[in-house]
């Protein structure tokens, strides 16, 4: 009996390898692209600049702030504040002038003459200023003619020791508009700012 070509035993049909092989084909390449990296997988490489290539360069300035600095004695009667060049010594009127008075008492002549002796060694010369302060007690114009005596009393005395300084004074008075520290609080008197608002500040310029 006469057998086809393509029945022999023990060999498939070339038609089925063909297909085999052609799915194995697809097969590979479907992996392969699964398998291969994604684009962004790597980092794109930053390009260096040329040898001479040159940056920009911005000046930065930063703002500089005065140094106010206050000492302060112990007792609270006197303290230096310096603001730049720019020196104000404060004394309590309590160690000044007897209550109500604008007299220089003994005890203050020894104060000022520290004042002075300060403004020696440390002014530059020019104008010293001296502005008096009260508290809120009294009347506002009562206060305000009592500052401006202290503050002349206060400009006589260092006039005398401060004589031949190439310095010159202006005296004023503030009364109660200025207080330093408030003079009521939380609806009270306060003594303890009332004594520090009843002041004479003496300012001058350092060298």
């Amino acid at each position: 009996m006469f057998r086809s070509p393509d029945r022999i035993p023990g060999r498939r049909p070339l038609r089925g390898r063909v297909r085999t092989a052609g799915a194995g084909l697809a097969l590979s390449a479907l992996l392969g692209g699964a398998l291969a990296a994604p684009a962004w997988a790597s980092p794109t490489p930053i390009p260096s600049p040329p040898p001479d290539a040159r940056l920009p360069v911005e000046e930065v300035v930063f703002p500089v702030e005065d140094i106010r600095l206050t000492v302060e004695s112990l007792d609270a009667s006197e303290s230096v504040t310096r603001d730049d060049k720019k020196v104000t010594v404060t004394l309590t009127s309590d160690v000044l002038f007897a209550l109500d008075k604008a007299d220089i008492t003994p005890k203050a002549r020894t104060r000022l003459a520290s004042v002075a002796e300060r403004i020696k060694t440390e002014g530059a010369g020019g104008v010293v200023t001296i502005v008096g302060h009260t508290d809120d007690q009294g009347a506002e114009a009562y206060n305000l003619k009592l500052s401006q005596r202290r503050a002349e009393a206060v400009r006589a005395v260092l006039a005398k020791l401060l004589a031949g300084q190439n310095v010159t004074f202006q005296a004023s008075g503030k009364g109660e508009s200025q207080p330093r520290v408030p003079n009521i609080v939380k609806g009270k008197p306060n003594e303890k700012n009332r004594a520090l608002n009843r002041r004479v500040e003496i300012t001058y310029e350092a060298a």
